[in-house]
């Protein structure tokens, strides 16, 4: 609005002005804008604040945020509508340190700001991610009377949940007499991207109840949530409500789409949505290829990989990381050698972190642990700036690579080199502790967990997750929370006895190895999985596939349990635990038990 009122204002007072036509002739072109900068001081127009506005919203259009700064600071009279112009381009442009200054410049000339001073300034602090400045300025919105203006709560709204300060921002929001779409999209994504995914949900359901119509962002964000969840039922009815209401399959709704359907265990949905995807750009591809790759179809996901480097578009790091831990996943050691080689070599992608976890995994995981070590070892070398150590996650691959082959030596090496780096992670003071019970020393192990309870270092709780009706339903180990508790645990009793009929032999070494004595009682059959599949099928038709979501990697136990689960019950049983997919399904994982 202030922006038409200024070329409104620049328009009348120079129609036909030689200076006011060179600046439309330079547009954001700085070396036309500067020639029409001397034009304006040589025809004596420098003192006219319109025609210097239009140069300052041009020169910070082109970029040139330093020649903006100058050319300020040479203006002598600025009025609002120079500093909320600048102010708006500079926000617009993610220029927002610079935003600040123009409006604490704009204070220091005694101008009062208005409405759109406040949205763009509280924008900008909220990209900073400087909480305590984008108060101050909520506290110079309500001096200034604007503490009921419809864009700025929105604005606000924005800032806090982008602040993680989400009560306040829910209080901002339930303030608001009227409140617009982009407000809903603000709480809905500050709680998705805070980890708050059942809340994201929530309000998406409160906005439709209040009869406010989503757009495509609002869709993006509870697609988001959905993922997390692993809440399949309502992805899906975003999925037909976008259909229905004629939204066009971009390219952010449609990787968000592959995303949910991937991480609700619904791969080939997702290669669906991606081939009908009219637009495709390297997110959405590596998405893709992530999606085969945590399900175990590395094949697959190799195939995708050489498609798109045919006739798509050029592959970046994140897509090498997907590559690589899709080999590593299905034990594609050669492919993940020649896609590591051809990352460097041909694509010149510079060696990071999740690279480098995901070739000691792979490699771990296959039985090398000598060149997995050596390659460690070698990490970076030859890299533009190599790094002194490698990072704590690469040992931590190696160490569960020693664990999973139980190279006790090796494994206890690299675990004490973990402590030494990381001495307040809880799980690295777990798996040694796991690695010297499978070695039979038990006495280390209690000293291991004396240090952790010196420390007050804890294990982190362990739960599943299972979706049915649109409602998620949290399962923890031995938890009798849950309204059907009862009927749940006699489920399982029964279940866990036709198991053992079929076959199923629990795994008592875990129990000793890998639990405290107060989990004891619940150690193998009431761990969160079993509770949550049992409930599944409690509450589900016969032949309808049940799909849990657990915080952690999966035990031996619960993984043999399930297969059997899958037989005595003819269900297909769908696990995503921290690391991966688990399709069960008569009797057999999709793992291969390579996991």
């Amino acid at each position: 609005m202030e922006a038409k009122q200024v070329q409104q204002k620049i328009s009348e007072s120079f129609p036909h002005s030689p200076a006011y036509q060179s600046l439309l002739r330079a547009g954001t072109r700085l070396g036309l804008l500067q020639q029409a900068h001397a034009h304006i001081v040589v025809t004596g127009s420098h003192r006219s604040v319109a025609l210097l506005t239009k140069l300052l919203t041009l020169s910070c259009a082109a970029g040139s945020i330093g020649y903006t700064r100058r050319l300020l600071a040479s203006v002598r009279n600025p009025d609002s509508f120079l500093f909320n112009s600048l102010i708006k381009t500079a926000t617009t442009l993610g220029f927002s340190l610079d935003t600040v200054l123009f409006y604490q410049r704009m204070l220091r000339f005694g101008i009062s700001p208005s409405s759109y001073t406040f949205t763009s300034v509280i924008k900008a602090c909220a990209d900073l991610s400087t909480p305590r400045l984008g108060r101050h300025v909520h506290s110079h919105a309500l001096v200034f009377g604007y503490g009921l203006d419809s864009f700025v709560q929105a604005a606000l709204v924005t800032f806090y949940a982008k602040s993680g300060d989400l009560g306040v921002s829910l209080k901002v929001f339930d303030k608001m007499p009227q409140r617009t779409v982009v407000a809903w999209n603000s709480m809905i994504s500050g709680y998705e991207q805070n980890g708050c995914s059942r809340e994201a949900i929530g309000m998406f359901h409160r906005m439709r109840e209040e009869g406010v119509e989503p757009d495509s962002t609002t869709f993006v964000s509870v697609l988001s949530a959905c993922s997390q969840l692993g809440a399949m039922d309502l992805g899906c009815l975003v999925h037909d409500h976008a259909i229905s209401h004629g939204f066009h399959l971009n390219v952010v709704l449609g990787t968000s789409l592959i995303n949910m359907y991937a991480r609700c265990g619904n791969v080939s949905k997702a290669r669906e949505v991606f081939d009908s995807m009219e637009e495709r750009n390297v997110i959405s591809w590596t998405a893709m290829i992530s999606a085969y790759g945590v399900h175990g179809y590395g094949v697959q996901a190799m195939e995708l990989f050489r498609q798109m480097k045919a006739r798509g578009p050029r592959p970046n790091n994140v897509t090498f990381v997907a590559v690589l831990s899709a080999c590593a996943h299905s034990g594609l050691v050669q492919e993940g050698r020649m896609a590591y080689t051809s990352m460097k070599q041909d694509y010149g992608i510079v060696l990071g972190v999740e690279h480098q976890v995901c070739m000691v995994d792979m490699l771990g995981r296959a039985g090398l642990l000598n060149e997995a070590y050596q390659f460690i070892k070698e990490h970076n070398k030859g890299e533009p700036e190599p790094e002194p150590e490698p990072a704590p996650a690469v040992w931590t691959a190696m160490l569960g690579a020693c664990k999973m082959h139980k190279n006790f030596d090796l494994g206890v090496e690299v675990a004490e080199h973990l402590l030494a780096v990381e001495p307040e992670n809880p799980g690295h003071y777990v798996m040694l502790s796991n690695i010297y019970a499978l070695a039979g020393k038990m006495e280390r192990v209690e000293t291991i967990r004396n240090m952790m309870i010196k420390k007050r270092l804890k294990k982190e709780v362990g739960y599943s997750t299972i979706e049915l009706d649109q409602k998620t339903h949290l399962f923890s180990m031995g938890d009798k929370s849950h309204p059907f508790s009862n009927e749940i645990y006699k489920f399982l009793d029964e279940l866990m006895r036709k198991c053992r009929e079929t076959g199923y032999v629990p795994a008592q070494e875990l129990v000793m190895h890998e639990l405290e004595e107060e989990e004891m009682e619940y150690a193998l059959r009431y761990h969160s999985e079993k509770l949550a599949i049992a409930f599944g099928l409690m509450k589900t038709s016969n032949g309808e596939a049940i799909r849990i979501v657990k915080n952690l990697r999966m035990c031996e136990d619960c993984h043999s349990a399930i297969k059997f689960m899958s037989i005595v019950t003819k269900r297909e049983i769908i696990v995503r635990d921290r690391l991966r997919f688990h399709h069960f399904k008569d009797g057999h994982c999709s793992c291969l038990d390579y996991w």
